[in-house]
């Protein structure tokens, strides 16, 4: 397999001027996952410990095999919201190894607004439900939450992917033989008794958990009763009496104790698929990412030398290398996992829009997942594209990437803009998993353009609605503002339109991670869909 070569000059001046203004992207990235981190705050920390309970993290880290990878989810979700009170959303979601078994872990930050649901909060446990379910990973619950936030009842009840349609999502797991497994840790109440309720197994602490359909107060309210919370739905109460736990905890420890030894009573064996090799470093270092890439997006970077660092030993077998010079496809392997790739080297023409389709038909007969590299502003337009049908070339390009059924993964490298960002499995594509790096900006049209568009119409309405140029360029500069807001990575994954924000360094681990999950899934047979047409 052919090696790919590097033309980077760590030395030069637009290098060192492109890693200087990374190494502030990474600063603001690193105190923001922070903040994550703090959970509710010191304060709350200390009175949650004060109560013999484990902080969130420390939890998942006792219950995850030593010195194993946690993969976790949306750090950042919430940010900027609820004026940073919701730390996370609130809920901690990942992937982890649990004696030896890898496992979707779900677990509630009591810290944090008593561990609340807030639409983000249910956001970050369907999504992690749903990675879960297509990945065929066992859920562990770690239930520690006051039920949904009754102030956001209409945008936490009643829809499809609200509070219920995360106990759809568990009841149909449990029926494909995927098992859901809960452990209590304080309070769950109304709609959060149904978590351990709708678990294959669960576990119960004594002394803080305690689980309920309705808490002490609405059973005062309801019928008159009074009742303390242990008597009413306390752990002994539930593992002596109604057999709603099916196993006693002294403490928090012993509950982790019998968590994993419930993982490692599953009898579920996770074998690997495909090409696997002994993983090997790339040539030239992941560290040198961003003094290629910058944080200025209209200055181009040739997204092989992204693919020198990524892929092992280098090594990287091109497709169509003469032909649609705009996409580079080609296939490699990262951690020793086999992989083909597709990367933006600038807008999608019919040619690069064909040539990736065609590729994608040949992952998929070859069971090869795909990995793409975002950083696109669109497909081309004016009328020399219209008239070589890039209308249709670029439908079929996603087309292929809608029925494509090897897994997919995104990573969002610089922009990824309009039908671009859809043409490379953007997030209404459902890749199994789609991080962004901190340089990375996600939107309808980038600020230049999307505001330009907009003030041409504004001055087309002149005549019926009068202006001064004053007054337009002062709509002009709030449009680019508005524009420049949302397509901000934070502001895209506060609201989980990602799985994440990650640093360029850590890309090659996170996506070895992700392929050996994708790697677990038998091959697909059968026959498959042709896009080359």
């Amino acid at each position: 397999m052919a090696t790919l070569t590097s033309a980077i000059d760590p030395a030069s001046e637009t290098f060192r001027a492109n890693a200087a203004v990374y190494d502030g992207l990474l600063k603001t990235l690193r105190e923001r996952q922070a903040w994550s981190m703090a959970g509710g705050g010191e304060r709350m920390v200390q009175r949650h410990r004060e109560r013999g309970k484990i902080p969130v993290r420390e939890r998942i880290d006792l219950l995850v095999d030593p010195l194993s990878p946690f993969l976790e989810l949306s750090p950042l979700a919430a940010w900027g919201l609820y004026g940073n009170a919701v730390p996370a959303a609130g809920i901690v979601t990942g992937i982890g190894t649990i004696r030896g078994v890898t496992c979707m872990i779900i677990a509630n930050d009591a810290t944090t607004k008593g561990g609340s649901f807030f639409k983000e909060t249910i956001r970050k446990h369907v999504r992690a439900q749903d990675i879960a379910f297509e990945s065929r990973l066992p859920v562990v619950y770690l239930v520690d939450c006051g039920g949904a936030n009754l102030q956001q009842g209409d945008e936490v009840f009643p829809d499809q992917d609200h509070f219920g349609g995360a106990f759809y999502r568990q009841c149909r797991m449990s029926a494909a033989g995927i098992p859901q497994i809960a452990t209590v840790f304080g309070e769950c109440t109304a709609g959060g008794a149904y978590i351990p309720a709708l678990a294959d197994e669960v576990v119960m602490t004594a002394g803080n958990s305690s689980v309920h359909l309705g808490g002490p107060q609405i059973v005062k309210a309801a019928i008159r009763e009074i009742v303390d919370r242990d008597t009413l739905g306390g752990a002994e109460m539930h593992s002596t009496v109604s057999g709603v736990s099916d196993h006693f905890a002294r403490d928090e420890m012993e509950a982790i104790a019998k968590t994993r030894d419930i993982v490692g009573a599953l009898n579920r064996v996770q074998r690997t698929h495909g090409d696997i090799r002994p993983p090997r470093p790339p040539l030239f270092d992941l560290a040198e990412i961003p003094g290629i890439v910058g944080a200025d997006l209209t200055r181009p970077f040739d997204q092989r030398e992204i693919i020198a660092r990524l892929v092992d030993g280098s090594e990287f077998h091109e497709f169509k290398p003469l032909y649609g010079a705009t996409l580079v496809c080609g296939f490699g392997h990262i951690q020793g996992l086999p992989v083909g790739i597709l990367a933006n080297n600038g807008v999608l023409f019919s040619d690069s829009s064909l040539k990736g389709a065609h590729f994608i038909e040949l992952c998929d007969q070859r069971n090869v997942p795909i990995v793409f590299l975002q950083n696109i502003t669109g497909f081309m337009v004016g009328s020399d594209a219209e008239r070589g049908g890039i209308a249709k070339n670029s439908a079929k390009l996603v087309y292929a990437v809608s029925n494509a059924r090897v897994p997919r993964y995104t990573i969002v490298t610089g922009g990824s803009y309009g039908a671009g960002n859809y043409g490379m499995s953007g997030r209404g594509f459902r890749p199994r998993f789609m991080f962004m790096w901190p340089n990375a900006r996600l939107g309808t049209m980038s600020p230049d353009v999307g505001s330009s568009v907009l003030m041409d119409l504004r001055r087309s309405s002149i005549s019926r609605n009068p202006a001064t140029e004053v007054e337009l360029a002062e709509h002009e500069a709030k449009l680019r503002r508005m524009f420049d807001e949302q397509s901000d990575p934070y502001y895209c994954t506060a609201r989980l339109w990602d799985d994440g924000l990650i640093e360029p360094a850590d890309t090659r681990d996170v996506l070895g991670l992700c392929l050996a999950i994708g790697a677990m899934e038998p091959p697909v047979t059968g026959p498959r869909p042709v896009y080359r047409m």
